[in-house]
């Protein structure tokens, strides 16, 4: 820890009594998970609640948290379940439920090491997967009525395939910017137990309308999908959380 970490998330606790505080962080050795590092040192306050439903996990991570113990009691205690049980995320996620915020002290405040025996390493996808899943149907997809996905290729079919009957069913269209799935015209539920099976349109993004749970992982297209993003929120106030 730096010198001054304590004080300066202590201060920013005491502005934010009922929220979990996190701050910048320096990763050893250097270098390594450039584009995690990068994600949680750029995120701005906005993005510490839409981009909670992607596979990063939480967006303040949980070395580097500070609360007061009166919103600790509240939210707590973690989930004791041992090896590959995520407990940051579900706590992170609890602290959510009972409407707690988000915020981060933006100075380099924690030296975080890396290395590949680390018990986060031990944590299934599948299980991060399912827990992501419910909270984002929880949190965000039981107040909409219709919404399309951002990514018609293999995480976004991932998604509608998990989704409860329900939520299926408010999935308007995949849309994407790949002119091959573009042309296929249409993603068609196999699996489905319904009759006729649901065939969702693939529409490229700018034929389609918000709001969007984007499937598309961020800082992996030379920022083309942030550019596409930007454009729209800019021209319509487009509503949008990632989900990869």
């Amino acid at each position: 820890m730096m010198p001054e970490r304590v004080r300066l998330q202590y201060e920013a606790a005491v502005r934010n009594p009922s929220s979990i505080i996190g701050c910048q962080i320096r990763r050893e050795p250097e270098g390594s998970t450039e584009r995690y590092t990068r994600w949680i040192n750029s995120l701005s306050p906005e993005q510490l609640l839409t981009q909670v439903y992607t596979s990063h996990g939480p967006t303040v991570i949980m070395p580097t948290w500070f609360c007061t113990r009166e919103w600790f009691l509240r939210v707590g205690p973690f989930d004791e379940g041992g090896k590959g049980v995520p407990e940051d995320l579900l706590f992170f996620y609890q602290s959510l439920r009972h409407g707690g915020g988000v915020c981060r002290v933006d100075r380099c405040l924690l030296v975080y090491g890396y290395h590949e025996q680390a018990a986060s390493q031990s944590v299934l996808e599948e299980t991060i997967w399912k827990h992501r899943v419910t909270f984002l149907q929880e949190r965000v997809l039981s107040q909409w009525d219709a919404f399309t996905i951002w990514n018609a290729g293999k995480q976004g079919r991932r998604l509608y395939r998990s989704l409860s009957p329900t939520n299926q069913k408010k999935v308007r269209a995949f849309c994407d910017v790949d002119h091959k799935k573009i042309r296929k015209g249409f993603y068609t539920y196999e699996e489905s137990e319904v009759t006729p099976k649901p065939h969702i349109p693939i529409l490229h993004f700018r034929a389609t309308n918000s709001p969007y749970i984007v499937c598309v992982k961020l800082d992996m297209t030379g920022g083309q999908l942030e550019a596409n993003l930007l454009s729209l929120r800019l021209k319509e106030g487009v509503d949008y959380y990632h989900f990869s």
